[in-house]
């Protein structure tokens, strides 16, 4: 795909994972039964961020009662409207970077041009219309050029679904925060904020009380002074706290530790296997570097009995797996994780343990002495990390357990509070185990401290 922002020649964008969100509020606010998500996208697109090319979609969910009030509700994901406005490619991320430099540090549109032309493609065109046609609206109360909008949408599902959430700061910098419906996406109100205490948030969330229509439920993280603020302010509201927050939050030395673990990992496994995964082995040069290619030109059969055709020989088979081991290997050394159920270290691991196994079962078959070499490097590689890689698989183990706790059953719904005697009794469990590492003993204190928290 292509960069759309950009009004001059289009350049190509190679996007990381794919990312797909899904509503964070799981049941309907009119019936509290649990919401069904729908079977196509809100939206679908590429997105610009500092940190590189993302693959963006967001599936919406409703209430699978015809007669409830909000059957014609549709929830899209906070998280997902907390990456780029909609309609455009280029991340929140960019424009607050752009309305800082241009308000605090007074830069010119040619300076930020300069510094954002880096890490992302975007030419001094677009720079300029994200400070004055985005990041001004936004700054200057963004509802007021879509207010008939929301009336429709706090008419048809009887009051507003709301989310705050802000951008991790710069160090010492204030914080810009954003307040939306989740129903339409709009912004409701943006600013930065110098303080998170009670009193910026109670300043920061009363004009919401001014509006025309009753704000049914309020999703938001845990930061301090947020909570007794919305008990303030919108004593009525019901809030509910952020599972992707609190989940990320509990994983968060996990995932430190498994990031850890897998740059030792891979730096073990290429100081044993490096040179022979480096290069594929009699690599056929015709097809160098080409993997499997489909189309209306694939790459031609080899034909091995046709008359005047040499067969494919015992030595070329072997190269061919040997080289499909070799690159097995090389990929996995390149996993990117995605807390906190995606540990990249924990998945090279075992996915390595895999090849060496897979590599055994061949070498019953006609001997080969690389792949053997190879097989015999890994195993000695891995070997070391059998306990760190033990200790993450309990860790993340927890992480699941939790997870499936919070996960709300239209089978048997569950009340909040008979949710939370499950989960403080999971946790109970958690610290009363007496055959834990330190390391793991330690990650279990973490999860009940952050809990407790929320």
């Amino acid at each position: 795909m292509y960069a759309t922002s950009c009004r001059t020649t289009p350049k190509r964008l190679y996007a990381q994972p794919r990312l797909m969100y899904q509503p964070e509020l799981r049941t309907c606010p009119h019936c509290d039964d649990r919401l069904a998500l729908c079977n196509y996208l809100a939206w679908d697109k590429l997105v610009q961020t500092l940190g590189g090319v993302l693959s963006v979609a967001s599936r919406p969910s409703h209430c699978r009662h015809a007669t409830c009030e909000g059957a014609q509700l549709r929830l899209l994901s906070a998280e997902a409207q907390g990456i780029a406005l909609p309609g455009s490619t280029d991340g929140y991320d960019v424009m607050v970077r752009i309305g800082w430099w241009r308000q605090h540090d007074h830069a010119t549109y040619r300076e930020m041009h300069t510094e954002l032309s880096t890490p992302i493609h975007i030419s001094e065109t677009p720079v300029r219309h994200l400070y004055q046609q985005v990041y001004l609206p936004l700054v200057a109360c963004h509802e007021r050029q879509h207010r008939d909008r929301l009336a429709q949408v706090a008419q048809k599902q009887g009051g507003l679904i709301i989310a705050l959430d802000g951008l991790a700061p710069q160090a010492g910098e204030p914080q810009i925060w954003f307040i939306r419906e989740l129903s339409s996406g709009l912004t409701l109100r943006s600013g930065w904020l110098a303080k998170q205490d009670q009193a910026t948030f109670e300043a920061f969330l009363r004009p919401l009380k001014q509006l025309d229509w009753p704000i049914l439920a309020i999703l938001s993280d845990k930061q301090t002074g947020l909570k007794p603020a919305l008990a303030r302010v919108l004593p009525k509201s019901r809030h509910q706290g952020c599972q992707a927050h609190y989940l990320r939050n509990l994983a968060e030395p996990l995932a430190d530790t498994d990031a850890a673990f897998k740059t030792e990992l891979r730096q073990t496994v290429r100081q044993h296997v490096g040179d022979l995964i480096r290069t594929d082995p009699r690599a056929d040069p015709s097809q160098a570097g080409v993997g499997s290619v489909t189309g209306l030109l694939p790459s031609p059969l080899q034909v091995t009995e046709a008359p005047g055709t040499a067969a494919l020989t015992p030595e070329s088979r072997a190269d061919e797996v040997v080289t499909q081991v070799f690159r097995r290997t090389r990929y996995l050394l390149t996993l990117k994780g995605r807390p906190p159920f995606r540990l990249a270290g924990l998945e090279t691991y075992d996915q390595l343990h895999d090849v060496a196994d897979f590599g055994l079962e061949l070498l019953s078959q006609p001997y080969d002495p690389r792949l053997a070499e190879r097989v015999q490097g890994l195993k000695s590689a891995l070997s070391p990390f059998v306990q760190p890689d033990e200790d993450i698989q309990q860790g993340a183990a927890w992480l699941h357990d939790i997870a499936y706790i919070l996960e709300p059953s239209a089978v048997s719904p569950r009340s909040a509070t008979l949710v939370a005697r499950q989960l403080r009794g999971y946790l109970d469990t958690v610290r009363d185990r007496p055959d834990l590492s330190p390391s793991v003993a330690r990650f279990g204190d973490h999860l009940e401290k952050v809990s407790r928290s929320y």
